[in-house]
C-alpha cells in the first residue's frame, strides 16, 4: 500500500513539475494514465521558453518543434512494424478519454519517436508510420475527429533527456496540445 501511494505521489509531483517546467510527463509501460491529467497537460498553453529545432540528415532545420508540456507513452509495436500491440491499448484508451475532455476543435500533435538503432532516415519513416497508426487507432476506436490529430515522425532526433539514445525507453509516442 505504501509503495502504491509513493508511486501515485511521484506521478502527481512529476505531472505538476512538468507543467511548471514546460516539460514532458513520461509514463512507464502499464502505468495508469489519468484522463483528467491528460486534459490538463494537453490544454496548457505553449510557451517560447523551450524551443527546440529539429535537424534533417544534412543538419538543416526542419522547422520548429512543438512547444509546451507533453505526455509521453511507451506505446509498443510489433518489431519493424506500426502495428500497436494489445498491451499499449489501455494507456491509449485513457489518453483518448483525456483528449475528449479538451475544448472542441483543440488539436493534439501525435509524435512518433524511436531509439537510435538503425539509420536516421529509416527511424524517421518508422516513427511517422507509428504516429499515423496511433492517430488512426484514436480516430477509429474512440471517434476522435481526424482533423484534431496531427501526426509527426521525429525518429531518433529527440531522445529522452539524460537517456542513452539507443535505450528502448526512447521508443515512444508523445502527445502535445497543438
Amino acid at each position: 500500500m505504501i509503495a502504491k501511494l509513493t508511486v501515485l505521489a511521484f506521478a502527481a509531483l512529476t505531472s505538476f513539475s512538468a507543467l511548471a517546467q514546460n516539460a514532458s510527463v513520461h509514463y512507464r509501460e502499464g502505468q495508469r494514465v489519468d484522463p483528467k491529467e491528460v486534459a490538463k497537460i494537453l490544454s496548457a498553453a505553449p510557451t517560447k521558453t523551450r524551443s527546440i529545432r529539429l535537424l534533417d540528415q544534412a543538419g538543416a532545420p526542419q522547422g520548429q518543434d512543438a512547444q509546451g508540456p507533453s505526455i509521453s507513452l511507451p506505446v509498443r509495436f510489433g518489431f519493424d512494424s506500426a502495428e500497436i500491440v494489445d498491451s499499449a491499448r489501455p494507456q491509449l484508451d485513457a489518453l483518448a478519454a483525456g483528449i475528449k475532455m479538451l475544448p472542441p476543435g483543440q488539436t493534439v500533435v501525435v509524435e512518433g519517436h524511436t531509439d537510435a538503432v538503425g539509420s536516421g532516415e529509416y527511424n524517421k519513416q518508422l516513427s511517422q508510420r507509428r504516429a499515423a497508426a496511433v492517430k488512426q487507432y484514436l480516430v477509429r476506436v474512440h471517434g476522435i475527429e481526424e482533423e484534431r490529430l496531427k501526426e509527426v515522425g521525429v525518429g531518433e532526433q529527440r531522445p529522452i533527456e539524460g537517456s542513452d539514445p539507443h535505450s528502448p525507453q526512447n521508443r515512444r509516442v508523445q502527445f502535445r496540445g497543438g
